[in-house]
């Protein structure tokens, strides 16, 4: 994947949306959720929150990537802003922009299977891993670890 642009309809928490492209040279984190996604709410976000509080933003990026696939009458942008305000979601997110059937463009251009997934790019801006569902915070940390050394 050369470009692997985030296709959003809106950008929420940020008023200088970020570019995948402008963010060389930092370790790039994106969390795919949906707010009615109970993994998303007790696993995902949470873990996306701590990636944000353990690294130094210079080295890591955090940004969320709302791609809602299911229950699309519900989960509107104005549901989207109260959700982050309420469970104090800091990190910008986009609203992945909607496809040709039910799936969203960025998790349909990036072969996204469902929500939770964290994705990791490398400083170079390559998409490095996909990880759907749990994953342990030591793994993700290490994994995190190991892009930010091939970048040093």
């Amino acid at each position: 994947m050369t470009d692997p642009a985030i296709q959003a309809s809106d950008w929420l928490n940020t008023d200088d949306p970020p570019r995948l492209a402008g963010l060389k040279g930092r370790v790039v984190a994106v969390e795919a959720f949906q707010m009615l996604c109970p993994g998303c709410v007790s696993h995902g976000l949470p873990q996306a929150q701590r990636i944000r509080q353990t690294f130094r933003p210079e080295d890591v990026m955090v940004i969320g990537l709302h791609s809602v696939f299911e229950h699309h009458a519900a989960m509107t942008p104005v549901a989207l802003k109260a959700f982050l305000h309420e469970y104090r979601i800091r990190f910008p997110v986009a609203v992945d922009a909607a496809g040709q059937g039910p799936m969203p463009r960025t998790m349909a251009e990036w072969g996204l299977e469902g929500t939770p997934t964290l994705i990791l790019f490398d400083r170079q801006g390559r998409m490095r891993a996909r990880h759907l569902g749990q994953v342990p915070d030591m793994a993700v940390g290490a994994e995190i670890m190991q892009l930010m050394l091939e970048g040093a």
